[in-house]
């Protein structure tokens, strides 16, 4: 007995509809008669994402979400390392029409994806292979947990991993093209285990001494695991803000324009500064990632001025200057109480 509370249904784009609404609302039905009535299906639906929008359609309440595999992980992940306009990625989010209900519905029924295990739709590299920075994944990540959707973060994305050495592809077969490069050990065994059945054999007896392990980075025999790297404690923060703050989870969503140097306000290019809102009752939280792996970019967001004001319904700022208070600080977290950039965490902007 596992008592887990959901699966991920694979190939799912495989499979005619009505056998998949069968079969999801028949695991849906045994799961409910063992009491867990929200028993949670997210399915596989590669290829374009109106492939996954379709499925959510036809198979109705009984699945729950798709996994991002489309275009919508290929912006995010361009985006992200600022070789594409943010718009490019949040105008894929309304594949949903873009009214009240429908920021409910793209939260609740997508899981966003950075890195996976084949990467069926694109190139078959993580996300940091040739990463700006160790901990450019932050800026990916960061959209995963702040934006619209149920993010899943990939063993070894918040590690870094990016597959070989830089330089070193040129010497391997098929890179780009092979599954094998997105799956490294995170704990580097000496050999791999053998195949099929043979593999589940305990001790040595079920490992191929014939191979050397492969752990991540071409490594044999050591983790990688490293709880104290940039990326691995800023994701941590960032994870951990998410969960305090229900507006993060739950608001609706909307990209907001950025000025620069005085300049009339718009949506950024690839490269700058990229912000959005989250929008739950009466709050906003603004976010913000720079979209640029090397440099420091910043300027001025535009908020909603009904919720930001000295006559805000419900008088939030009694009547006073309004502000808006640091809750999260990627940079803040990786270095503590050495840190001496901008915008530290309790800071207030008014």
């Amino acid at each position: 007995m596992t008592d887990c509370d959901g699966f991920r249904v694979d190939t799912l784009k495989h499979v005619d509809q009505e056998t998949g609404r069968n079969f999801c609302g028949s695991i849906k039905e045994f799961a409910a008669n063992l009491g867990k009535s929200n028993f949670f299906l997210v399915g596989e639906v590669a290829g374009d994402d109106s492939n996954a929008d379709r499925y959510l359609e036809v198979l109705g309440s009984n699945l729950n979400a798709t996994l991002d595999l489309g275009q919508s992980k290929l912006q995010l992940r361009s985006v992200a390392k600022g070789l594409a306009a943010p718009s490019s990625y949040f105008d894929l989010l309304k594949i949903w029409d873009d009214d009240l209900g429908s920021h409910r519905n793209s939260g609740q029924r997508r899981v966003s994806v950075l890195d996976d295990h084949d990467h069926v739709f694109g190139e078959k590299i993580r996300f940091s292979f040739r990463a700006a920075t160790d901990h450019q994944v932050v800026a990916g990540v960061a959209f995963q947990l702040f934006g619209l959707g149920i993010p899943c973060i990939y063993y070894g994305t918040e590690q870094s991993l990016s597959g070989p050495e830089p330089g070193q592809e040129v010497f391997l077969p098929k890179f780009g093209g092979n599954d094998a490069f997105l799956r490294e050990a995170m704990f580097g065994p000496e050999h791999p285990r053998k195949s099929g059945l043979d593999g589940l054999d305990t001790g040595s007896a079920g490992f191929d001494n014939s191979l050397p392990g492969f752990g991540a980075f071409g490594t044999t025999g050591a983790h990688c695991f490293n709880p104290d790297s940039a990326a691995y404690v800023r994701i941590a923060e960032l994870i951990k803000v998410r969960k305090d703050f229900p507006v993060l989870r739950y608001g609706r969503q909307y990209q907001r324009p950025i000025s620069n140097f005085g300049l009339p306000f718009a949506l950024p290019p690839a490269g700058e500064l990229i912000a959005w809102s989250r929008i739950l009752d009466d709050e906003e939280a603004l976010c913000m990632v720079n979209g640029h792996g090397n440099e420091v970019r910043g300027g001025d967001v535009v908020v909603d001025i009904n919720l930001n004001s000295s006559s805000a319904a419900g008088d939030p700022f009694r009547g006073g200057t309004p502000f808006l208070t640091v809750i999260a600080n990627s940079a803040q977290a990786a270095v503590g109480s050495a840190h001496t950039g901008p915008h530290p965490v309790e800071r207030r902007f008014r």
